[in-house]
């Protein structure tokens, strides 16, 4: 280099790569019941989960949503659920258990005054009558129920979704409506996450089939899955 002439700064070193790519990444993830769990699923991605009872699976679910004792580490999309509160969290990642809550007498209070009119054009692609969904949820079925339970966190627009046993209570016209809307958001780049004893489910929804055995994960060929 000649005399005079100015030395060049050296660029300041960029931050590490996240290593969480777009989609829900969970790493070391457990409690004194069950894991440790890895488990990643890509931006537009299914996985769907089975295994015998209490192997487990609804554990791990509310673990992923933060509703039980856990530790390590989950993130989605990079957004790490140690930067927020569970409930701010749970926006993003909402949890529909197999039998959902409901804590008020009729269907359309649980439903934001805003997004009443999309759940009821899902209503309505789901398969629901006219009137079901002002009904007083008593006179509901448990099918009827399950439906407008899904309904409750695709109205959110979440970019994921854990969804523990959606369709069990429903006969296969039915459930193959919901799965038609949940093909739609996967389509849009939502993650799903769900547990599912019918065996065809994953591989309808085009999914990653994961079996659940004694609180442990394992990646399973689809030609195993008989639950």
């Amino acid at each position: 280099m000649q005399a005079g002439t100015p030395t060049e700064t050296p660029a300041p070193m960029s931050d590490p790569i996240d290593p969480a790519p777009p989609g829900l990444w969970v790493r070391h993830l457990q409690s004194a019941l069950a894991g440790p769990f890895d488990f990643t699923v890509p931006a537009g991605g299914c996985a769907v989960i089975s295994g015998p009872s209490g192997s487990g699976k609804s554990l791990f679910l509310r673990m992923i949503a933060d509703l039980d004792p856990n530790e390590g580490e989950v993130r989605l999309n990079g957004t790490g659920r140690q930067s927020m509160g569970g409930p701010a969290w749970r926006q993003m990642v909402p949890y529909v258990p197999a039998e959902a809550g409901w804590w008020l007498d009729d269907v359309a209070g649980h439903f934001a005054p805003d997004k009443r009119d999309e759940a009821r054009t899902l209503a309505a692609d789901f398969g629901l009558v006219e009137g079901q969904f002002d009904a007083p949820v008593a006179r509901l079925s448990t099918g009827e129920r399950q439906r407008l339970a899904v309904i409750r966190a695709l109205v959110l627009g979440a970019p994921a979704l854990l969804l523990d046993e959606p369709t069990s209570a429903l006969d296969e016209e039915a459930a193959r409506l919901v799965e038609a809307a949940l093909k739609a958001r996967l389509q849009n780049g939502c993650v799903i996450v769900m547990v599912s004893h019918d065996a065809g489910q994953a591989a309808r929804l085009q999914a990653e089939h994961y079996l659940m055995v004694e609180r442990k994960l394992q990646r399973t060929p689809l030609t195993e899955a008989r639950t």
